[in-house]
């Protein structure tokens, strides 16, 4: 077998079966698979490869692609191809990297992939591919913007060679939604279950991946700290930080030097501001080697927290140099520019990561946030859109397009977004105050008051009623509510409550005075709304059920 790193990112994909096999239990000597004999035309090219091979190793493509011109061999030719093809990349990356602007950038292109194309296809006609070159082959098609054509031929290498895990990986980057993944006829091999487990993880089916990884494990990968970090990094994806962050802390233990997936982890120490541990990691990372990729993410993480957002997004461009198509660090380096107040800049950072991985919910989010910014509620809808088919179930998405189309006037829509961001979990607490002030804006009292309630319970119940100033909104509108509907006791005690808060304190008091007033004319039996307060201060709904199922989407 040719012993040629091909790379997916940076990542060498020899690497990654050698982590699978280290995790697997030794096999007697006796039952070590045999070498591959060399063929006739092996034995021919053999000269001619070991040299080319050295070149490769090199970087000098061209050089390397020369002395294979006229080899007969399949290893041969796949590196000459291959060769050629890297060439190709190298000398755009070498022109993106000099071009002025983000306008030359998006005309940069691989001039070889066409001739590539020809030859590949003549070659595949006549049935001569195997399958590595197969998967070269789809990388060009991939590459021309022929995601049909390529997911047919990245299915056949995989059938003709299925260990192939690059082949794996790049029609990974084409399957759009489950039901194409289930309509693929891939092989019956043990490193299906791998693939199926990576593409449930990035079509956001975590309860699923979580079960594949799990069955991996108890059979025999254990030990594996790629499953480690796959799960690590299905638990980022549904916001289980402090899971995924455990998990993080195991694979240090075990892979202290390990440098993949740490961005990922950065992402998270970001989140829960923890500057001490995050300036730790990219220590350490700098120690190991400071020219990857994930390191500058790292570090770009930790100048962002520091509010560096000029350093942040430098050290996201370094990424961007060492891999142009560094997804996270496109990402990040949007949400830099959003920050500094550099739309344009924040726009194109976004439109690459697209370019990059179409299913990068962040991006699309980032757009949406953007034209939000300059006030272009049309552009948002449809960004926003794209965000949540990505990400169905994540209340950030929905209050987002809820937003959009209450600016655009499309009430209805509006309301059905708030009320199922509520309905799957509302990460914020945000999307029943915002449904509450619609309906109040409507004149519809009485939703804008179930609103107001059940948004008070929600808050009080996570013990943040002090940390929400719009708590002392919803008790505002609800005294004031009771009180026209003649429910003093009810009015009194939202009063009351109200004077814990400084910006309702005075009409708290003002409402207790009028109810004062009232007490002695008209005498209301008390509906008990709130239950006798405890120590947490949590209220109890007593109120008559309001119909929202129209508000249901």
């Amino acid at each position: 077998m040719l012993n040629v790193n091909i790379k997916i990112g940076v990542v060498p994909l020899h690497f990654r079966a050698s982590e699978l096999a280290f995790a697997l239990a030794p096999l007697p000597k006796d039952e070590l698979p045999p070498t591959s004999p060399l063929t006739e035309e092996d034995a021919q090219d053999l000269d001619a490869l070991t040299l080319a091979k050295s070149y490769f190793d090199l970087k000098e493509y061209d050089r390397a692609a020369y002395f294979l011109k006229g080899c007969r061999s399949q290893k041969a030719y796949f590196l000459y191809m291959y060769s050629r093809y890297l060439s190709g990349e190298k000398k755009k990356d070498d022109e993106t990297v000099d071009s002025l602007g983000p306008l030359e950038k998006g005309q940069v292109r691989n001039e070889a992939l066409r001739e590539l194309r020809v030859e590949l296809s003549k070659k595949h006609t006549a049935g001569e591919l195997d399958g590595f070159t197969l998967y070269l082959y789809g990388v060009v098609l991939r590459k021309l913007d022929l995601p049909k054509e390529a997911v047919d031929v990245f299915v056949e290498g995989i059938h003709a060679l299925p260990l192939h895990w690059g082949a794996w990986l790049e029609l990974s980057n084409l399957v759009t939604n489950i039901e194409m993944l289930k309509s693929l006829s891939l092989p019956d091999c043990w490193i299906k279950d791998f693939f199926m487990a990576h593409m449930y993880t990035e079509l956001q089916m975590i309860k699923e991946a979580l079960q594949k990884y799990q069955n991996l494990i108890e059979a025999g990968f254990s030990k594996s700290t790629y499953i480690i970090s796959q799960i690590a990094v299905a638990y980022h994806n549904i916001r289980d930080i402090d899971q995924a962050l455990a998990l993080f802390n195991e694979l240090r233990e075990q892979d202290p030097y390990r440098i993949d997936n740490m961005d990922t982890f950065s992402n998270l120490l970001y989140v829960k501001s923890m500057k001490p541990e995050l300036s730790y990691l990219a220590h350490n990372l700098v120690e190991i080697d400071k020219y990857r990729v994930e390191t500058c993410c790292v570090i770009g993480n930790y100048y962002s927290l520091r509010s560096q957002h000029e350093k942040a997004a430098l050290y996201f461009q370094r990424a961007l140099k060492l891999n142009p198509r560094c997804l996270g660090a496109w990402t990040l380096m949007g949400h830099e520019y959003m920050e500094m107040k550099n739309t344009s800049a924040a726009i194109q950072a976004y439109r690459h990561a697209i370019e990059v991985n179409k299913r990068d919910y962040r991006a699309w989010y980032g757009l949406g946030q953007t034209y939000e910014i300059l006030k272009m509620p049309f552009y948002c809808l449809y960004y926003y859109r794209k965000a949540h088919q990505l990400r169905p179930n994540d209340s950030r998405m929905l209050v987002a397009l809820g937003e959009s189309y209450e600016k655009l006037s499309q009430q209805a829509e509006a309301k059905k977004c708030y009320w199922r961001a509520y309905s799957v979990g509302d990460v914020e607490k945000m999307a029943l105050l915002k449904l509450a002030k619609l309906h109040e804006q409507l004149n519809e009292s009485d939703d804008a008051a179930q609103c107001y309630m059940l948004y008070i319970q929600d808050i009080f119940s996570c013990g943040e009623q002090l940390e929400h100033a719009e708590v002392s909104t919803a008790l505002r509108y609800l005294g004031q509510y009771y009180f026209k509907n003649k429910l003093y006791d009810e009015a009194s005690l939202c009063a009351q409550r109200c004077c814990d808060y400084n910006d309702a304190r005075e009409e708290g008091k003002a409402l207790l005075r009028q109810i004062s007033q009232v007490r002695d004319q008209i005498e209301t039996p008390s509906a008990d709304l709130f239950a006798p307060l405890s120590n947490n201060n949590t209220p109890v709904r007593r109120v008559s059920p309001l119909n929202l199922i129209s508000f249901t989407p």
